[in-house]
């Protein structure tokens, strides 16, 4: 398989390289004339003064359309939510903090969790000179509680039982049951509720068709033009900028123009890279180590190898569906977990670019800080009940980080450190051993079998055939995690069939699978430590037996355990020093049973190009986080530098 992948990847640079050899002589659709232009349907931009992202859902399906509160989906991350839109508050996963954007200060909660009061930034306006007041957020809710068809229509309806404006800044939520995360609806992380114009919306009749055209903004930047096509939109920086929480937080931001351009399949956009018409992209590892070996400005995340962003707030790995036999026995789900050599899982998935996690969130260094480093002498600690050579066996591995360096100075890699601290920071703090011959004896006690030819039988004699599902795009972390495991699994004696389909959502949201991509535990906030967002979905409350469609996490497995952490959290406030001691029960109870596989972060690629931008965040200086489809993008712009080019 490696050798498969070697010679695949040369295969990609080779194509790369034919392309970008000839790119000179003839003149790609959507690709400027001369190295440097922007894209050529935008000739009239001023090069210097102007940042160019990529779109990550691809080709706008109703370019017109800015209205993204209606429940349709409207490619919010053209620009909308980056630079049009602020919400009260922002998650900056990299810093580990909440920013306080449109709302002054956090929520302020009563007793009881059945009051919100939430304290307005004062000075803020729309794009139209309208203030921006607690008149807009009383309106908006009220309008999204009575209008079917619009974002938390039901969440508003079930929770929010009065809201008015106690003064021109202050807003006041009147609950009709306690709920002391209520303002996560207001907190943007990837999606929330951000709040819209009072004054434009109450002319409308009916403000789900409303298309919002032109916009009205709340962010740093307006609407100039859009493609009609659905390839480009195109925003100009706001005159009054200093009026929006982006410029009174961090100042001015330095583009005049931003440009979302869609440039189609990787090798495109590594192609428009290499003639500086775009600036920022997320690439997969083949094609970023092709575009850092053309272009002498284009750099990753990182300026050395390995070149992944390690902040993203997933956690990454194998979900079982826990609802089904055999992979309703946490034996046969740790037995699985033993049977997987994280060293050979991250070198065939990633080539060793990804930091390891074995807990039920991402190992980014605020989750590290947080929760790994507390939990570090626990998991060292913790013990399968099954003994071997006499002794309780200690499934974790503190030297899986140490194991995975080794691998990939064998590849020939260059680390920019030999600290073991640093690598830790980079690599992981460990993982779980590879033990086949205690994931072997788990099975024989629960009846499984070897057949003469060391395959695995079930209980009832039967040849064990675990159905894996994912999508079909190759380059996919869940692609790549599936077909890893796939490997491991097999070589362990089981026979493993992997469904690659269009329709694996629907599957998995069905329970159609015995395991799968889907993250194993839902993501966390990423800048905050409260656990609650991911140890709900495991609420016995939420379950549902396979074949109903899935309400909870897609094992559907629940535990009496787990319930009383989750409703101990539903009591405290998030900002309650015992948040973290009531997640980390969480987390331990997720390791006893292991509902799942969780397996490593998000190892995302984006490629800077510095030839007219210089200060992205990258590894060295990570102020903010790097990629251009978070809403926290327009937080990224006032510490961009001009090359003066």
């Amino acid at each position: 398989m490696k050798i498969k992948r070697l010679i695949s990847l040369l295969c990609v640079i080779a194509m790369l390289g034919l392309t970008l050899a000839g790119c000179s002589g003839t003149k790609e659709a959507g690709s400027g004339g001369e190295q440097g232009e922007g894209p050529a349907e935008l000739e009239d931009i001023s090069r210097s003064d102007t940042f160019i992202v990529d779109v990550l859902s691809g080709r706008v399906g109703t370019p017109g359309n800015f209205n993204v509160w209606a429940q349709t989906w409207r490619n919010p991350d053209r620009g909308v939510q980056q630079v049009m839109l602020e919400p009260l508050w922002m998650v900056e996963y990299v810093t580990g903090e909440v920013i306080n954007a449109l709302a002054a200060e956090g929520p302020q909660y009563n007793e009881d969790f059945t009051k919100l009061t939430v304290k307005l930034r004062e000075g803020m306006y729309w794009s139209d000179g309208v203030e921006i007041t607690a008149d807009d957020i009383v309106f908006d809710v009220e309008l999204v509680k009575k209008t079917e068809g619009m974002g938390y229509h039901t969440e508003f309806n079930t929770y929010v039982d009065k809201v008015y404006a106690e003064d021109k800044y202050t807003v006041v939520f009147e609950l009709k049951e306690p709920n002391s995360r209520f303002h996560t609806f207001f907190v943007d992380r990837w999606g929330a509720f951000r709040p819209f114009p009072k004054h434009v919306f109450e002319k409308v009749d009916d403000p789900v068709a409303f298309e919002f055209n032109p916009p009205v903004s709340s962010g740093p930047y307006v609407l100039k033009d859009y493609d009609p096509g659905g390839y480009w939109t195109r925003w100009t920086k706001r005159k009054d900028w200093d009026k929006t929480p982006t410029g009174a937080l961090y100042g001015e931001p330095v583009p005049q123009e931003i440009v979302f351009y869609y440039y189609g399949n990787p090798e495109k956009k590594v192609l428009a890279q290499a003639q500086h018409e775009i600036d920022l992209i997320e690439v997969t590892s083949e094609t970023l180590k092709a575009i850092l070996d053309k272009s002498k400005t284009a750099r990753a995340y990182r300026k050395e190898y390995p070149y992944f962003v390690n902040v993203d707030p997933c956690i990454t790995g194998i979900s079982l569906n826990a609802d089904i036999e055999p992979y309703n026995n946490k034996d046969v789900r740790w037995a699985l977990t033993l049977a997987i050599d994280i060293v050979e899982e991250l070198g065939t998935a990633f080539d060793g670019m990804a930091t390891m996690g074995c807990l039920a969130i991402p190992p980014t260094p605020v989750y590290l800080k947080w929760y790994y480093e507390n939990m570090e002498e626990w998991l060292r600690n913790f013990e399968l009940d099954i003994e071997i050579d006499g002794k309780k066996f200690k499934p974790y591995d503190p030297d899986a980080t140490k194991r995975l360096v080794e691998y990939v100075k064998s590849r020939g890699y260059k680390l920019p450190t030999e600290d073991e601290e640093e690598l830790k920071q980079i690599f992981g703090f460990g993982w779980w051993k590879y033990a086949p011959d205690v994931a072997e004896k788990l099975l024989e006690r629960n009846g499984f079998k070897r057949d003469s030819n060391g395959k695995w039988l079930l209980p009832d004699g039967k040849p064990w055939k675990i159905r894996m599902v994912t999508g079909t795009n190759p380059s996919n972390i869940d692609y790549r995690h599936v077909f890893a495991v796939q490997q491991a699994w097999k070589k362990f004696g089981i026979d493993v069939e992997v469904e690659t389909t269009e329709n694996s959502a629907t599957l998995t949201q069905h329970g159609d699978f015995d395991a799968c991509g889907t993250w194993p535990a839902l993501e966390p906030w990423g800048g905050h430590p409260d656990l609650y967002r991911t140890l709900r979905s495991w609420h016995s409350k939420f379950y549902k037996p396979t074949g109903e469609p899935n309400v909870g996490h897609v094992s559907r497995w629940h535990n009496p355990e787990m319930d009383k952490v989750v409703d101990k959290l539903e009591s405290l406030d998030w900002d309650d020093p015992e948040v973290i001691k009531t997640g980390i029960e969480g987390l331990k109870i997720a390791v006893e049973e292991m509902p799942s596989i969780p397996i490593s972060s998000y190892p995302g690629m984006v490629s800077f190009d510095e030839y007219y931008w210089t200060n992205f965040p990258g590894a060295e200086n990570p102020y903010c986080q790097p990629y251009h489809h978070w809403p926290n993008l327009k937080y990224m712009l006032p510490f961009l530098k001009k090359t003066g080019k």
